[in-house]
């Protein structure tokens, strides 16, 4: 592996770069795999240690196998996991836009990364994001997605734009909204999820058209943004 290899990859842990070179990094053999099923052509190289060998040969993949010191240079993890791919940052297009969940100014990435997990587990055809939100392709976000990232549908938008223009429900989750266990929901809608500390902006909570909220049986002061995600996602496809 070249020196200047490793300062690519090395690069690709920072946003400016990784949009200068339209490329991220995925690592572990389960997000690879996911990449593999659902968008193999993505992938452009894959760098590895000689134990994965065994399953990487069974694959057309382009690999470069490293030592475990070259490995420890270029991951962006805490425990390599042995196995490093880098892919193209192409968005890919929705072929339904009947339900989907709209996220504003989500900024952790490990809630990003369940999030996009939660909306490729019940479904969803497009997850639209605030200009502000997280970067969808910081590793942190990737690797929290468990491979959701080549799964779901995923736009950056001006989200008052895209809002105004629905012409279906859109449920925002809201203290003050309907009872989400009473409510009588469609599937077809647009889901609106608020920033982790200030909630739905007042600029878009104008376009909610149903607010619902989860009723709290016992103590606590609020639920995670990823938690009500998963719950909210779980009633409207019940």
């Amino acid at each position: 592996m070249t020196n200047q290899e490793i300062k690519t990859i090395q690069s690709l842990h920072k946003k400016k770069f990784r949009k200068e070179l339209n490329r991220f990094i995925i690592e572990g053999r389960k997000i690879i795999e996911q990449s593999l099923e659902n968008q193999p052509e993505r992938i452009q190289q894959v760098y590895a240690l000689e134990s994965e060998q065994n399953w990487l040969t069974e694959t057309a993949l382009p690999v470069t196998y490293i030592s475990a010191r070259e490995l420890e240079k270029i991951t962006v993890l805490q425990h390599p996991q042995g196995v490093l791919a880098i892919c193209t940052m192409e968005t890919s297009q929705a072929e339904n836009t009947t339900f989907q969940l709209a996220l504003d100014t989500i900024q952790d990435p490990g809630n990003m990364g369940t999030i996009l997990r939660l909306a490729s587990w019940f479904g969803v055809d497009e997850v639209l994001l605030s200009i502000d939100c997280v970067d969808i392709y910081n590793p942190k976000v990737v690797q929290a997605s468990m491979g959701a990232i080549f799964t779901v549908p995923t736009r950056y938008v001006d989200l008052e734009k895209e809002l105004s223009a629905a012409n279906k429900p859109i449920y925002g989750a809201l203290l003050e909204g309907e009872n989400v266990y009473t409510a009588s929901l469609k599937k077809e809608c647009i889901l609106l999820m608020g920033n982790e500390g200030n909630g739905i902006s007042p600029a878009l909570q104008q376009f909610i058209s149903d607010p619902i909220s989860i009723p709290k049986f016992g103590k606590g002061e609020s639920l995670n943004v990823a938690m009500a995600s998963g719950i909210l996602l779980s009633e409207i496809c019940r």
